[in-house]
């Protein structure tokens, strides 16, 4: 016997839930990249974002009191994967001059994912009726795309230190490829 049909509304509350199990999991792993960062603004950023990633977390649960469901946490097998990736990387890289812009690289992949999702929840919002909950998401969406840039901008500058100090440790200063 087949269930019921699913509908956008449906795609809404899953989706909604996947990105509040997400939001929950990025304020960790910006603590985590926060003492991890040995870059001061790249630090800053971090502990910052985490801070606005709290707020963003308490604008979901109440988008979920807007559409009358319970805020509940789903998986999500994307922030996941994103997650283990940094702890690997961190691993990795963890002492090495390249470390930071690793770090900066992880974070602006959850960053990005954050942003689709976002943007996707916005749209979905506003399809159906849902015009305070939209206003909620887009100000996420906005502060989402603001780390991304901030992000950008801390990572080219690592990048450069991060390309001198290790031309300056090569053979004879030499930039090697």
């Amino acid at each position: 016997m087949a269930g019921k049909q699913k509908n956008l509304q449906d795609a809404f509350y899953e989706t909604l839930k996947d990105v509040y199990y997400a939001e929950k999991q990025s304020v960790r792993a910006l603590k985590k990249s926060a003492k991890a960062a040995e870059h001061e603004e790249l630090r800053q950023a971090f502990e910052t974002h985490a801070e606005e990633s709290a707020h963003q977390v308490e604008r979901l649960q109440q988008v979920f009191e807007i559409i009358g469901k319970a805020a509940r946490a789903k998986t999500c097998e994307a922030m996941q994967g994103l997650t283990a990736e940094m702890e690997e990387d961190l691993e990795d890289f963890g002492e090495g001059p390249a470390a930071d812009a690793v770090l900066a690289g992880c974070a602006q992949a959850v960053e990005h994912y954050e942003i689709a999702r976002y943007g996707t929840l916005k749209t979905w919002a506003a399809q159906l009726g849902y015009e305070e909950a939209a206003k909620l998401l887009d100000e996420t969406l906005q502060e989402e795309k603001k780390t991304d840039q901030l992000l950008s901008q801390i990572a080219e500058r690592i990048n450069v230190e991060g390309f001198e100090e290790t031309a300056a440790t090569s053979k004879g200063g030499r930039r090697t490829a």
